[in-house]
């Protein structure tokens, strides 16, 4: 018996991808290839949430649940883009 474990997965990964990627307009001074610790120090701010489906967590979310994922979700990126910003102006001056 083998299990299935390729469809195993962070259900906020795919989220904050697109988030980084689409907030990286508002944060110019920050170089393409910084995105990606973006969206690792973005990932680090949320809690877990592994699933096979996305659909598997979604169905179950209440309003309030999703309500309060989005509002983490934008102050995880924003918080990441600063403190990647920020560890970049330090590597800048030394």
């Amino acid at each position: 018996m083998s299990a299935d474990f390729e469809s195993i997965h962070n259900h906020y990964e795919r989220i904050i991808f697109e988030a980084v990627s689409t907030s990286a307009n508002n944060y110019p001074q920050i170089p393409h290839d910084l995105l990606a610790d973006v969206a690792c120090v973005a990932l680090n701010r949320l809690p877990p949430r592994y699933i096979r489906h996305d659909v598997d967590l979604v169905f179950y979310l209440t309003e309030n649940e999703r309500a309060h994922n989005e509002v983490a979700i934008a102050e995880a990126v924003k918080y990441a883009f600063e403190f990647v910003q920020a560890r970049s102006a330090m590597r800048a001056r030394v």
